[in-house]
């Protein structure tokens, strides 16, 4: 094997670039695999604009499928060859956070101090995906096989995006007959629609404003969908409900606007499920939180990691209940990686989700 692989780099504040490293060495408990499709993420984004800090030198990106290279000594139960995919967060399953349940925030609140989105690893706190090889920690908790009747462009989604938006509706606890609104209809609020049909509700609400996530909401879900630009998505909310509000409201662009217009449509004692990355304070009107007397539930959520979940998520692709492959608009070579970036960050072409290939 070549000692040497091309990765995608962040070098500073609106510069990654492809450059070559080394590939990584296979401890005990870790799976050396061959990057076959890998994704950008928003948060790859952020990163790339100095709104996320990273070490400089860092590989990004965090949504990887590939197939095993090599195993740690002490990994069991996989061979190499094996077509898997490893979620976003890459949980260690024996921490305190694992043991109570929460693998997401694998890491969070040590005895170095709280360390918000401690299970994020890939493309935050070591070297992520966006390269032709990828290091997975923890392999026997966190590779999940890929069903041979599926592609990599079906299960691309799942590391992230997929297990993100559903866990917008099971946060929520979305229930059969409930109406739910889901804000912005990006590829996160998209599979969060999607998410809240699976979980029984019968009423869908999606806004945007972009005409073509507008009609794949529609396709994924939504039985209403909102144009902002045209309507306020308060008002139209509450007439559509005959001014009950909402059961459950998924925020999923990380604003105030959008954090705020959630609130203002919940029914008393509703649910406010955030999913929004914020940058900024938010602040929370007193009127939509009826003086906090309005027995609201606020719940925020990171993407939930671990093989179990990237295998229930598969399942849902296998037995054909959503399709994600409308979300990737673009594909691209991995050397082409600074091209798709700028067409990525600025949205250009309609793009949603874009496919990167060795």
């Amino acid at each position: 094997m070549a000692k040497k692989m091309m990765a995608a780099v962040f070098v500073e504040p609106n510069r990654i670039v492809l450059d070559e490293k080394p590939i990584p060495d296979v401890g005990p408990l870790d799976a050396l695999i061959r990057i076959t499709t890998t994704t950008i993420c928003g948060t790859d984004v952020h990163i790339l604009k100095g709104e996320y800090p990273v070490a400089r030198g860092l590989t990004v990106g965090h949504e990887p499928v590939g197939v095993i290279t090599k195993l740690g000594s002490a990994v069991d139960g996989y061979r190499e060859g094996q077509r898997v995919i490893a979620g976003a967060i890459t949980p260690s399953g024996h921490s305190a956070a694992c043991l109570c349940g929460c693998l997401s925030q694998d890491g969070a609140g040590t005895r170095h101090g709280f360390k918000p989105m401690g299970g994020w690893r890939f493309g935050n706190t070591i070297d992520g995906a966006q390269a032709e090889y990828l290091l997975v920690p923890d392999a026997m908790t966190n590779l999940a096989p890929i069903p041979d009747a599926l592609t990599d462009e079906q299960v691309l989604m799942c590391p992230d995006i997929m297990s993100t938006g559903f866990s917008g509706a099971e946060s929520g606890k979305v229930r059969i007959g409930d109406t739910v609104a889901v804000f912005a209809q990006g590829p996160i609020g998209l599979c969060a629609t999607a998410g809240a049909r699976l979980m029984g509700a019968t009423t869908i609400i999606g806004v945007d404003a972009v005409p073509a996530r507008m009609e794949i909401a529609r396709r994924m879900g939504a039985d209403h969908v909102i144009d902002f630009s045209k309507t306020d998505p308060v008002e139209e909310i509450l007439r559509l409900t005959d001014g009950r509000g909402v059961d459950v409201a998924i925020e999923a662009l990380g604003r105030q606007q959008t954090f705020e217009a959630a609130l203002r449509v919940l029914r008393p004692g509703g649910t406010l499920s955030s999913l929004g990355v914020y940058s900024s304070d938010l602040t929370i009107p007193l009127g939509p939180f009826l003086a906090g007397l309005g027995d609201h539930t606020i719940v925020t959520t990171l993407c939930p990691g671990g093989k179990e979940r990237m295998r229930r998520l598969m399942e849902v692709i296998a037995a054909k209940r959503l399709d994600t492959q409308p979300l990737v608009t673009h594909r691209f070579k991995l050397n082409e990686i600074e091209k798709a970036y700028d067409l990525f960050a600025n949205q250009r072409d309609g793009v949603l989700k874009v496919a990167i290939t060795p």
